[in-house]
């Protein structure tokens, strides 16, 4: 073979590989800066990052890859809205509104400083999408919101409790959010609508006569007056309750009108109740007093009637309230008249110990005046019927009359016995009656005598009796014996017949 140079196609061997010079020197290898984050991986539009987080649900940092901001993102947007909720001040939402700009500029600021890739094909489109709903629920939410405030405040301006109740009703978590302050309102209405109706309950009861709960009621009403706003309300309110003056009680609703007269003036709308009260309640105490006179309580009957004669001097009522005093007047007497009479056991004690008048007793200085006989009826129960009454009621007199002693002697005789001591001398005796006389209409004593009645004496037979086996014969003093015409002839003077 002859030796030739090769051709175009043929190569040289490598060398064969030496080993690095010993002494030759090599840079050292630095470790990457482990607080130098990771190229991305995911897109870094800052448009979508900016929509993402306007969500406030840190989308837009999920675009981004920063999963732990996302979710603080997220849960510092559920804490500041369970707080705007709770809180409802304007500071709240301002606050709310301000991590929204924060989140939004800080996803758009995040993504510019990253290498931006191609970001996926609609990415801005869904993130603008979700946006939109958010921003649009929360307006329309924040809108219905006022709507709802506005029918509130409209409600309370009228007077209508029942309407505001009801609107602020609508009410629910999403509304608290989006238009915390204006929903705030709306319950503070409500609220001070439901002291209204505890206001009701207490004037609804003090209808039965309870003037604690008239009281209440009032206070109630005059607290909520001093709040801004609510004076239609309290209108309604007290309209309501004077509506129902009088009640089915005329005696509970004497008292409450009362009440509401005797009030110390607030120079307010509550003032109104006087004039209310001043034009029922003298019917209420005229039928109040003719009530309480039909139940024996006439004492109580007295009252109402002189309360109409104090307070409305001029009302047409007055004749009948004059009728009524006397009627009342005259019942306690004779009541108090019929519990002496009851106690009377002698001629010294009840009504003759402590007699009192009975202004509706019969004149005293009529010829037919009947009395009423108390102490000893010995004698004064043999006066004729047409001269005595057992009824305080239709008396004119009062007698009080006592045990008979001996009077005037009327006649000696001499009484044959069969004792030693025979014959026995014997002296006949009037018999003697202190006697008191009050006139009961007035209580006053129109007399105070020891009356005489004359009789018989001197009778064929005396009879006695004996004690022991002796017998000493009758006593030496007798009453002669009293008839009925002899009673009526010393009891005539008194009577006036």
């Amino acid at each position: 073979m002859n030796d030739s140079a090769p051709d175009s196609g043929s190569y040289e061997s490598p060398a064969p590989h030496e080993p690095p010079d010993s002494h030759e020197h090599h840079e050292p290898h630095e470790p990457p800066d482990p607080y130098e984050p990771p190229a991305p991986l995911t897109p870094a539009d800052p448009v979508a990052a900016a929509l993402g987080n306007a969500s406030l649900l840190g989308v837009g940092y999920l675009l981004l890859g920063h999963r732990r901001l996302a979710a603080l993102a997220a849960l510092g947007t559920i804490v500041l809205l369970k707080y705007t909720a709770s809180v409802a001040a304007t500071w709240c939402e301002l606050l709310l509104l301000v991590w929204w700009v924060i989140g939004v500029a800080h996803g758009w600021f995040l993504a510019r400083g990253r290498v931006r890739l191609m970001a996926p094909r609609g990415q801005r489109a869904g993130v603008l999408t979700l946006a939109v709903v958010v921003v649009l629920t929360a307006g329309l939410l924040r809108t219905d919101a006022y709507g709802i405030e506005a029918r509130v405040h409209e409600a309370r301006e009228s007077g209508d409790c029942e309407e505001a109740v009801a609107a602020q009703g609508e009410v629910w978590f999403g509304h608290r959010v989006a238009g915390s302050v204006a929903v705030d309102h709306g319950a503070a209405v409500v609220e001070t609508c439901h002291r209204l109706e505890r206001a009701a309950a207490e004037l609804a009861a003090a209808q039965t006569g309870s003037i604690d709960d008239l009281r209440q009621g009032f206070r109630i009403l005059a607290g909520v007056l001093d709040e801004p706003g609510h004076h239609r309300t309290v209108e309604t309110a007290l309209a309501s309750f004077l509506s129902e003056l009088p009640t089915r009680d005329s005696c509970d609703t004497a008292d409450i009108a009362a009440w509401l007269l005797d009030r110390e003036p607030s120079g307010d709308l509550l003032d109104r109740s006087a004039r209310t009260a001043a034009r029922t309640e003298p019917a209420a105490l005229v039928a109040c007093g003719d009530e309480l006179m039909e139940r024996s309580s006439w004492k109580q009957a007295r009252t109402r009637y002189q309360r109409l004669l104090d307070v409305y001097p001029n009302d047409s009522s007055l004749d009948e309230a004059r009728s009524g005093v006397r009627e009342a007047s005259e019942a306690i007497e004779l009541d108090k008249v019929r519990g002496l009479v009851r106690e009377t056991l002698d001629a010294d004690s009840g009504y003759c110990a402590e007699p009192a008048p009975y202004s509706g007793a019969p004149a005293y200085d009529k010829g037919d005046s009947r009395a009423l006989f108390l102490g000893s009826d010995e004698y004064t129960g043999k006066l004729p019927d047409s001269w005595r009454t057992d009824d305080p009621a239709k008396a004119a007199l009062v007698v009080c009359a006592g045990s008979a002693t001996n009077g005037a002697s009327v006649e000696s005789c001499y009484y044959e016995t069969t004792s030693r001591y025979s014959p026995h001398h014997v002296t006949f005796h009037k018999a003697k009656i202190p006697v008191k006389v009050y006139e009961l209409r007035t209580g006053k004593r129109v007399a105070q005598r020891q009356l005489q009645i004359g009789g018989t004496s001197c009778p064929p037979t005396l009879h006695y009796t004996t004690y022991g086996l002796d017998d000493y014969g009758p006593n030496a003093n007798q009453l002669v014996s009293v008839g009925k015409s002899d009673v009526r002839d010393a009891f005539r003077p008194i009577m006036k017949r």
